[in-house]
């Protein structure tokens, strides 16, 4: 799919409070950013931002960052974090960053990061693209860089190829499965506390099941921040 240029988006990117300027200024300082201790949980290609700051109005303890890589779709993430903050229904435990995803270790600390979210990643269908897939093995070695002992990810997407390739990169890396469906909207366990994004209400309303699976990291993958 190709993306609607958007005149005057970096630069409203640059001027926006939500947006992190300069991030790999804040590796290592990411709860300074935030002015607490909280555990922080990054969203990988949050999107219009829905999702994030969902969780983050209902998880007022865990400070959030959410990354897309493009500009066109991050500054319509503004447009709803300024909507909800003009209304009163803001919070100010999010912040966006405009990165590609492969330089996260650039950004966070070893130990940094408690949680991965990741929703509805680009499938990414030719299997010589496999790599890019940001849950391929490529892109979880990424991961354990940056993430707390006992870190791990949630993963949700309507497409059973990605799942399916998903499943077996995890289980080759040595991540071990802490849930798994293929029909979240019906699994009472892995359903209850779920929030939705865009794209899940949207197939889900085209009776496309959602397949869902939670894993944590090796032992002794990452070691702790100072």
């Amino acid at each position: 799919m190709r993306l609607r240029n958007i005149p005057g988006s970096r630069e409203r990117i640059a001027e926006s409070r939500f947006c992190v300027q300069e991030p790999e200024r804040c590796r290592g300082h990411w709860q300074e950013v935030f002015g607490n201790a909280n555990p922080i949980h990054i969203e990988i290609g949050m999107g219009k931002g829905r999702f994030l700051m969902d969780m983050a109005a209902r998880h007022p303890e865990i400070s959030f960052v959410g990354i897309e890589m493009y500009s066109s779709v991050l500054v319509k993430a503004l447009d709803k974090a300024e909507e909800r903050a003009d209304s009163g229904e803001g919070t100010d435990n999010f912040r966006f960053i405009r990165l590609d995803a492969r330089f996260l270790p650039d950004i966070f600390a070893p130990g940094e990061a408690a949680h991965i979210w990741l929703n509805f990643s680009d499938p990414w269908p030719k299997s010589k693209h496999g790599g890019k897939r940001l849950t391929s093995a490529n892109f979880l070695h990424k991961y354990e860089q940056i993430l707390q002992s006992g870190g791990g990810l949630d993963f949700k997407t309507d497409n059973t190829m990605l799942f399916d390739f998903s499943l077996r990169e995890i289980e080759a890396c040595g991540w071990r499965l802490t849930g798994v469906t293929r029909d979240l909207h019906h699994d009472p366990v892995l359903n209850e506390g779920n929030i939705l994004t865009e794209y899940e209400e949207k197939f889900s309303s085209l009776g496309h099941p959602i397949c869902k699976l939670s894993a944590v990291m090796p032992e002794g993958c990452s070691s702790q921040t100072g």
